[in-house]
């Protein structure tokens, strides 16, 4: 299995722990991932005030993509969302399509919808499978409780990202429980984390972030886990700035690569345990050997 990776703009900048755990987690797994230069911003920032430049630079990356032959697989669920839109947007009639294809033409790239967006969960799930994901296996988690975070770009809209069930999704929660961890229902599990609002109405931003990690802690989960740069800069960074500020009870997040890599017995260096804001070293008191 081969894929281009899109790793967008702010998971090297500030997640850096996401793309290094989920690179050994591939790597185990026999998955070859092909970085792209050429890549740039899926356009996100702008999608809600230029629609034309928020497409032009998700079509560009999509036409870039199936040049070089590879389906495309995006960590972020953001960008995820942003370049499944441009996707089915592609598929259509307008003058606005043909607008988008006459300025890709003239940086000699063009997009015949040949390759499929994928995100990193999907490829695991789908791809790969559960089975081959518990054969790699080498240790697995024994009473530990995780509140999973779908997020929202990932679900809505669904005929557009096509990722899972967007009312009573269980793609991240088979894929948490295979590594022996049992996911946890809990009151605004498909909530959004919160961080659209943070820099717009920080105190909003924070009473979601704050609600979601309680009904998550009441359900009796010890860490939350999160497949989004985002997400897991709102559960991790913010929610220790709210610790700081007014000595919130924490429910320390982790991407799921993390989670899975220490199952496949990857070093917790690699999987840059420590590189998490929140302390989650005390996870792996729940690791068994198989």
């Amino acid at each position: 299995m081969k894929y281009t990776l899109f790793l967008g703009c702010n998971i090297p900048a500030r997640v850096v722990q996401y793309d290094s755990a989920s690179r050994a987690v591939l790597r185990q797994l026999g998955v070859q991932l092909i970085d792209n230069r050429d890549f740039k911003c899926c356009g996100y920032p702008v999608r809600n005030f230029d629609r034309k430049a928020f497409l032009l630079s998700a079509s560009e990356n999509l036409a870039r993509a199936e040049k070089s032959g590879l389906n495309m697989m995006a960590l972020c669920k953001c960008c995820f969302g942003n370049l499944k839109e441009a996707e089915q947007f592609l598929k259509e009639e307008g003058d606005l399509q043909e607008e988008i294809k006459k300025e890709l033409a003239q940086k000699g790239l063009q997009y015949e919808g040949n390759i499929e967006v994928q995100h990193f969960l999907s490829v695991l799930y789908h791809d790969v499978g559960l089975d081959e994901i518990k054969n790699h296996m080498t240790q697995s988690f024994k009473g530990l409780k995780i509140a999973t975070h779908y997020g929202c770009h990932a679900l809505r809209p669904s005929k557009v990202t096509q990722f899972d069930d967007p009312i009573a999704p269980s793609l991240f929660d088979r894929l948490v429980e295979a590594t022996g961890a049992k996911s946890v229902n809990y009151n605004n599990k498909l909530d959004c984390c919160g961080a659209p609002l943070l820099g717009v109405n920080d105190d909003l931003s924070m009473s979601i972030t704050a609600k979601k990690l309680a009904n998550g802690k009441k359900a009796g989960a010890d860490y939350l886990c999160a497949a989004c740069p985002y997400c897991q800069l709102q559960f991790d960074h913010v929610q220790k700035m709210m610790i700081s500020q007014n000595g919130h009870d924490a429910l320390a997040s982790i991407v799921y690569p993390q989670l899975l890599g220490l199952c496949l017995g990857i070093d917790e260096q690699t999987l840059g345990i420590h590189m998490n804001e929140i302390d989650i070293t005390d996870i792996t008191s729940f690791l068994n050997q198989e």
